[in-house]
């Protein structure tokens, strides 16, 4: 099982509004992230700060409204390659008190919160980050359980690798992690952000290129 972490934390104070709740292609970015990360992941973590009853109220009822005109009947078929006719998909919400620190201070407390579902590895998206394609993050994940299944079966749980998109040259987002790399990061109070706690931790970096610009496509002012 893969877990998905998405970080929506933030104030948006550079966007003047929760930028969780903004919209785009009929669902808020939040809503958007987690779909988006159910394209590898059966569970998805989900890191509030500012603002978090506002927020989480906001799109559980967004959710609901999904649900009844089963718009989400696609999300639950089984990926291919799986015998399963029927997914089981999950949201989960934390809320990260120390989320005025940092962006790293929110994805400690993601990749704590998945990593007690036993995942093998963890796919961790920012919320501002709404035009990365499905596809490219259940490649992500396919890559993950590739790397994991070549790996004797003693070293897996020692695997420290990550995966990074890259388009054009330029590195993005999401950021895939084996589950061994995920508690090291978790557990890095001195680290200066995710780039340097991977620096830190990683054995092995893996650069994925993708023809997808959204990996880069960082949404923070109302003209972007």
């Amino acid at each position: 099982m893969i877990a998905g972490v998405l970080l929506a934390a933030g104030a948006s104070s550079r966007m003047g509004r929760d930028k969780a709740l903004l919209r785009r292609g009929g669902d808020s970015y939040l809503v958007r992230g987690v779909r988006r990360l159910w394209a590898a992941c059966d569970r998805v973590v989900v890191v509030l700060g500012a603002h978090h009853a506002a927020i989480r109220g906001g799109v559980e009822v967004e959710f609901a409204a999904l649900v009844h005109r089963r718009a989400l009947d696609r999300d639950f078929h089984a990926r291919p390659g799986t015998s399963r006719a029927k997914r089981r998909i999950e949201v989960h919400f934390v809320v990260n008190p120390g989320w005025r620190s940092g962006m790293l201070s929110s994805v400690r407390a993601g990749l704590r919160d998945a990593l007690s579902m036993e995942p093998e590895a963890v796919i961790v998206l920012p919320v501002d980050h709404p035009d990365v394609r499905p596809a490219t993050i259940a490649n992500l994940g396919h890559l993950m359980h590739a790397a994991r299944q070549h790996t004797p079966a003693r070293a897996r749980r020692a695997l420290l690798q990550a995966l990074v998109p890259r388009h054009r040259g330029r590195r993005g987002h999401p950021v895939a992690l084996t589950a061994a790399l995920a508690l090291r990061i978790a557990d890095d109070a001195g680290a200066a952000d995710l780039s340097d706690a991977i620096r830190r931790h990683a054995a092995l970096v893996g650069y994925v290129d993708v023809a997808d610009p959204g990996v880069l496509r960082n949404r923070n002012h109302p003209g972007d």
